[in-house]
């Protein structure tokens, strides 16, 4: 019997975090680098040396996580590439890209919630979070940011179900439209899709995360055609790589009411 049934009425936009974050509306010209040298070394130190130690122990505690397929990444790393992975975890999915993405630094994109919690904004940032925004004029200086990530050469981790399914063993539905990115700059893209796996010994599950790519831009064709392209590619890697789940926590069951247990 599983341990909870969520009913939803749209696969796009329903969310399942079960946070109470009252969002705070960041200003259009929102600093996304750190201005001051210090501020840039206290970052790299808490980063790598603070919380990728921690985030080791926490895959490997709470969810004894194993990837398979982080051999791909290989010789991508130097020159950056884009990461998209599906949203099952509140804190797990913020791990995995630093486990993927070292000796670098992984920087996520994450919805303003992240960024809206009194006093831990700056650890966010500081932690490789790259801020969306809510309004159409952030996104001049949103889109002037992720060019200068990929002329820094960074790893950037995405999630283009947008929203958290808690569990979830499948791949929902997303566009095209968060692949702009590496469309726009000819960047690599990897998968990387989290399966719920039975343990061997004790109950419960554990994760299991599967690498699939590179998937290249074709700069030969439009850039929206170079979208959709990307997005049907990583659709279907992750759509695969899902059906090796095998425990299912929760349930799912649509209800065009939306309403729930």
């Amino acid at each position: 019997m599983k341990e909870r049934v969520f009913y939803y009425s749209d696969p796009v936009n329903d969310d399942f975090a079960g946070n109470s974050i009252k969002t705070v509306m960041l200003p259009p010209d929102y600093g996304y680098f750190p201005k001051t040298s210090i501020r840039r070394g206290f970052a790299f130190f808490f980063y790598h040396f603070i919380a990728t130690p921690l985030v080791v122990l926490m895959q490997e505690i709470v969810y004894v996580e194993k990837i398979v397929g982080r051999k791909k990444l290989k010789g991508y790393r130097k020159n950056g590439f884009y990461l998209y992975g599906n949203h099952t975890r509140a804190m797990g999915d913020a791990y995995t890209p630093t486990l993927l993405a070292f000796p670098k630094k992984a920087y996520i994109i994450a919805g303003a919630d992240a960024f809206s919690i009194k006093g831990i904004r700056r650890i966010v940032e500081d932690l490789g979070g790259i801020a969306l925004p809510l309004t159409k004029a952030g996104y001049k200086n949103f889109f002037t940011a992720m060019r200068r990530h990929d002329e820094l050469g960074h790893i950037v981790a995405l999630y283009p179900e947008a929203h958290i399914w808690p569990h979830y063993t499948g791949i929902r539905p997303f566009g095209a439209e968060s692949f702009h990115y590496p469309a726009e700059s000819g960047k690599p893209v990897f998968t990387f899709t989290v399966t719920w796996q039975k343990r061997r010994i004790l109950p419960g599950s554990r994760t299991v995360v599967y690498v699939d790519g590179p998937f290249l831009p074709d700069m030969k064709i439009p850039l929206n055609e170079r979208k959709q392209a990307l997005r049907d590619a990583a659709f279907s890697a992750m759509t695969e790589r899902a059906g090796n789940s095998n425990y299912e926590k929760f349930q799912y069951v649509y209800r065009p009411e939306g309403k729930s247990d």
